[in-house]
């Protein structure tokens, strides 16, 4: 191979290390001090990709960069907490990305979504909508491209169908369904990160259902698809003349998924490990896991390349660490002995879901709006009422990623399958995004009042 040939693999394998290193120090004990070390590393990473990255990603980092210096000169003490907030995401974002990559290497993944585009309508979305939510617990939003490239194909053999269209909402609503109520999400984690005092089973309890229902809400905001389909005749037929359903597929990542879940969860509860390192180090374990797997059958077992993940970190990374400094900006203009009414919280919890959602529509990635909430509000919140702010910032966050048009997600679909993402958007979504932001609202809005009333 000629030095020009190798120079660009040489080049991406650095990239990955360099991820992989921010990885390993995200996810090291506090005690080693060395946690502090994943914000640089990765910084290296994206900076070695610059040429490949988008533009909102390269104007977050010019941002990073004259904040980080005016943090450096005028708060060092926010600049050392807007490094450990982004050090946290940093970690949990390549670990989730790993372990996305890893499964998605699976042959498993053409069993999962045999069945997913046959039969009628009604079972049909619900079906897309609740198998992308399951599969976006380990892929995250990887889950969006793998049901988006089916959406895809079929849409090359029979055309733009109402069919379709139909499978492209049940996919941004699925992914949505996930970003509520996953305990791997990043919504979940970054909430908990900046409210430890609410327990992940609390707001489970309660953002599970809401999420439910919002995917069954959106059974009333579909296009009207009348008899069964030809597409879906013929997906049907294929169906009755292949396999039986991919039971054992679903039944391997289930246990996949609730390991992982039960490996976060028992890290957080017995070693009292931030949330959001808790999930990044069940994520890496599993992982290492399934390599070790895969060597033992003699299959392939190379961890998969991060070389990729440049725009990713810088936009998830970058958005942490700025809405640190919000943060601490906020709260230096309250004034340290400012006190938020008890009579206002019920009102403040009303307007974050819908905070989260207009950011999300001028382009603002809900980790900065989510980061400057809880930043902001979890010092003067009353703590018997963390329940309701916790809820505003979650459902919030999900309609965000399914009813915006410069989510990750969306753009991703867009890209795959052709469909605006504006018109995602506001044709699609909008209707059901203002009622469900609605109730979510008035629901966070119900538990700040009961847990303050007394």
């Amino acid at each position: 191979m000629s030095a020009a040939a190798t120079a660009p693999v040489a080049h991406r394998a650095s990239r990955s290390l360099f991820a992989f290193l921010a990885l390993i120090a995200g996810i090291l004990p506090a005690s080693s001090h060395l946690q502090w070390l994943a914000t640089p590393l990765a910084l290296v990473s994206i900076l070695l990709g610059w040429r490949e990255l988008r533009s909102i990603s390269r104007v977050l980092l010019l941002l990073v960069g004259i904040f980080g210096a005016a943090a450096w000169l005028w708060a060092p003490e926010a600049l050392i907490d807007a490094a450990g907030n982004a050090a946290r995401l940093v970690a949990l974002v390549i670990a989730v990305m790993l372990l996305s990559a890893t499964i998605g290497r699976s042959r498993d993944l053409a069993a999962l979504s045999a069945d997913l585009f046959s039969g009628r309508p009604l079972p049909r979305y619900l079906a897309i909508a609740f198998a992308t939510g399951v599969l976006s617990v380990p892929l995250n939003f990887g889950s969006v491209g793998v049901m988006s490239s089916m959406i895809s194909r079929v849409k090359e053999v029979r055309g733009d169908t109402a069919m379709l269209r139909n499978a492209a909402r049940a996919v941004l609503r699925g992914f949505s369904l996930a970003s509520i109520c996953s305990p791997l999400s990043i919504a979940v984690a970054v909430t908990l990160a900046f409210l430890p005092g609410l327990r992940l089973p609390e707001l489970l309890a309660v953002s599970f259902p809401f999420a439910v229902g919002f995917v069954l809400l959106g059974l009333a905001f579909r296009e009207e698809e009348g008899p069964r389909s030809a597409a879906s005749a013929q997906l049907q037929e294929r169906r009755e003349a292949g396999a039986a359903p991919p039971v054992l597929a679903w039944l391997k990542f289930a246990c996949v998924i609730v390991a992982i879940c039960a490996g976060a969860v028992a890290l957080g509860t017995f070693t009292q490990m931030p949330y959001p390192r808790a999930v990044a180090l069940s994520c890496a374990a599993a992982v290492a896991i399934g390599l070790l797997l895969s060597r033992a059958r003699g299959l392939p077992s190379a961890p998969p390349s991060l070389a990729n993940t440049g725009n990713e970190l810088a936009i998830m990374g970058g958005s942490a660490f700025l809405g640190a400094l919000a943060g601490h900006v906020g709260l230096h203009l309250l004034g340290p002995d400012f006190s938020l009414p008890v009579s206002v919280c019920p009102i403040v919890a009303f307007a974050i879901p819908w905070l989260l959602f207009l950011g999300g529509m001028l382009g603002i990635n809900p980790i900065v709006t989510g980061t400057l909430a809880g930043a902001m509000l979890a010092p003067i919140w009353p703590p018997s009422a963390l329940l309701g702010l916790g809820v505003g910032m979650v459902c919030g966050w999900g309609l965000t990623v399914a009813g915006t048009p410069y989510s990750a997600n969306s753009l991703l679909l867009s890209r795959e399958t052709g469909y605006n993402a504006m018109t995602a958007a506001l044709r699609w979504n909008l209707r059901l995004s203002l009622v469900s932001l609605l109730l979510a609202g008035l629901l966070a809005a119900g538990l700040t009042y009961l847990r303050t009333a007394g």
